[in-house]
């Protein structure tokens, strides 16, 4: 074969793979967008037990046709605390069977006549560029988006599968997979890489069976190459859980863990078989449909053989992360905002209203802290308070910019209202914190101009505080619990602290103009009772916001 035939080869087999990768994904967006908040519910089934796990990421990995991909999400599911590695390890073990899914689909050219991409392909294409441009329901269009991204897998194929072909003629391909199939460390190797470059089982998966219809992949150098590939895959999750917590490094050292060890098995059992039992047979071409059987046996067997060890694989997973530091959380660091599942708003927008529960007792805590500090001229709790209204300012920002990173997926009409309500919420809990730092600051003038209150104001002062506490406690309960009654307790205590802040208004001035109390003491008095009432605005708010939000 001559140099501009092997440069024809290489050109059309890079065209066809990024057909392939790009199909792959359109297929795998269209069908996360269908299944909607759908992909919520697998969350509640999935923690019941382990083998329900393994159902879960049969499925979700099957739908976004990466095994990679699913580990990626658990290792952020792990990481924003949605799981714990128990859990984890069910959906790790069923990742690894739903990505044999693309390998049957590629395969079904062998078995089934009208499955051949040259068929299927252009009509494909054609039906779904059709529903994507002519319906104007999303549900439609979802369907042609899924469509469009089978057909152009397909082309894919085909352009991977033609530019292959004439490599049937090249001794140099074929001492090649003699050699691997000969070597069963240098074909795990090879898998290894390959898949760990396109960080996709299912893509390198897709490469070999290309490589198989010029009938040049011989049945051992098959096997061992698909071996590498299942130790691959685990590279991109290894990668997603740097900078992660203990947890979510150990999601990612369980799927590492399951995949070398099955890995090893099964090439040792190979290469016995290879070696001793039937030596003639392993030289033997594989088909496209062979590729496939012996991808879903290791996977399916793997999970068999390996899932009553579970457990030591989490106690092996929690000694290997413990390795990493263990330093004191920090207040102003999100702990339930993770990047890795914002391709599931429906999980994204659970784990954001999880960090504003948060912020909103951070804020709670502060304005408690506030009182504290007014009525107790406490230095220790005016420093708390100043220190952590710098944490709840951070804590907003991250928030924030998680929830911008929300609006600009794919939500549905709910989802875009609920963080709408959110965005409000968010910025009423950081007025809060506002209001808590500028209590905290009469407090410290108070100390510094050695100001008294008179005892009908501090008693009237103690009286409102007690309020606006409660009240606050009321609207957070009503946002953390979907609690209707704890919003219109605080709808009542809102009302109230309004009525209370004009009433003890009228009675102050009324000291101050008879000469019961100091000036300065008295617009302290004020300045307080404001930002009290102020609070249980925000607080109302917060309330008023659950009775709206729909999701």
């Amino acid at each position: 074969m001559s140099e501009v035939s092997y440069i024809s080869v290489l050109i059309a087999f890079a065209g066809g793979l990024g057909l392939f990768i790009y199909g792959m994904n359109t297929m795998a967006s269209g069908l996360q967008r269908a299944a909607g908040n759908k992909m919520k519910k697998l969350l509640e089934i999935l923690t019941k037990n382990k083998f329900m796990g393994v159902l879960v990421g049969i499925f979700v990995t099957a739908i976004i046709q990466s095994s990679s991909a699913t580990t990626v999400m658990v290792v952020g599911f792990v990481n924003a605390g949605l799981m714990n590695l128990s859990q984890s390890i069910g959906i790790i073990m069923g990742a690894n069977i739903g990505t044999t899914i693309t390998s049957w689909i590629v395969s079904s050219s062998e078995w089934m006549e009208y499955f051949k991409p040259t068929t299927l392909a252009p009509i494909a294409a054609a039906i779904g560029a059709a529903m994507v441009i002519f319906s104007k329901k999303n549900t439609i269009k979802q369907i042609g988006e899924i469509i469009v991204g089978f057909g152009i897998l397909f082309l894919g194929i085909e352009m991977m599968t033609t530019g292959c072909s004439s490599l049937s003629s090249s001794p140099i391909f074929k001492n090649m997979f003699v050699k691997l199939g000969g070597n069963p460390i240098l074909g795990v190797l090879t898998g290894a890489v390959v898949t760990a470059i396109l960080q996709s089982s299912s893509a390198s998966v897709g490469i070999l069976q290309s490589l198989a219809t010029s009938g040049i992949v011989t049945c051992n150098s098959a096997v061992y190459i698909i071996m590498g590939q299942n130790i691959g895959t685990c590279v991109t999750a290894i990668l997603s859980s740097v900078g992660a917590s203990k947890n979510a490094k150990g999601a990612a050292y369980i799927h590492l863990m399951f995949n070398v060890v099955g890995s090893v098995i099964f090439s040792v059992v190979a290469f016995i078989f290879f070696t001793f039992i039937n030596r003639e047979f392993g030289f033997k071409s594989i088909s496209l449909t062979e590729i496939s059987i012996v991808h879903t046996a290791f996977n399916v067997g793997n999970t068999i053989i390996l899932y009553p060890f579970g457990k030591f694989f989490v106690k092996a997973a929690e000694k290997l992360s413990a390795s990493s530091k263990n330093t004191e959380e920090d207040e102003a660091e999100p702990i339930h905002l993770d990047d890795r599942i914002l391709e599931t708003p429906s999980f994204a927008i659970q784990n954001c209203i999880k960090e504003i529960i948060r912020m909103g007792y951070m804020s709670y805590e502060n304005m408690k802290c506030a009182t504290e500090a007014i009525l107790n001229k406490d230095e220790k709790k005016i420093t708390k308070v100043l220190k952590r209204e710098k944490n709840i300012d951070a804590l907003q920002s991250a928030i924030t910019d998680y929830m911008v990173k929300i609006c600009s997926s794919d939500i549905n009409e709910n989802q875009n209202h609920t963080i709408t309500t959110l965005f409000h919420t968010v910025n009423d809990i950081e007025r809060i914190g506002d209001h808590s730092e500028n209590i905290a600051e009469q407090a410290q003038f108070m100390i510094k101009e050695d100001i008294e209150f008179s005892k009908a104001a501090f008693r009237e002062l103690e009286e409102i505080c007690f309020s606006t506490v409660i009240c606050l406690s009321n609207a957070l309960k009503s946002f953390e619990n979907r609690d209707i009654d704890a919003a219109e307790k605080t709808i009542k205590g809102e009302a109230s602290i309004d009525e209370m802040e004009k009433l003890l208004r009228a009675k102050h001035i009324k000291r101050l103009t008879s000469m019961e109390c100091e000036s300065t003491a008295g617009v302290v008095f004020l300045d307080v009772i404001t930002n009290l009432e102020r609070v249980s605005d925000h607080a109302l708010n917060i309330a008023q916001g659950v009775i709206r939000r729909k999701v």
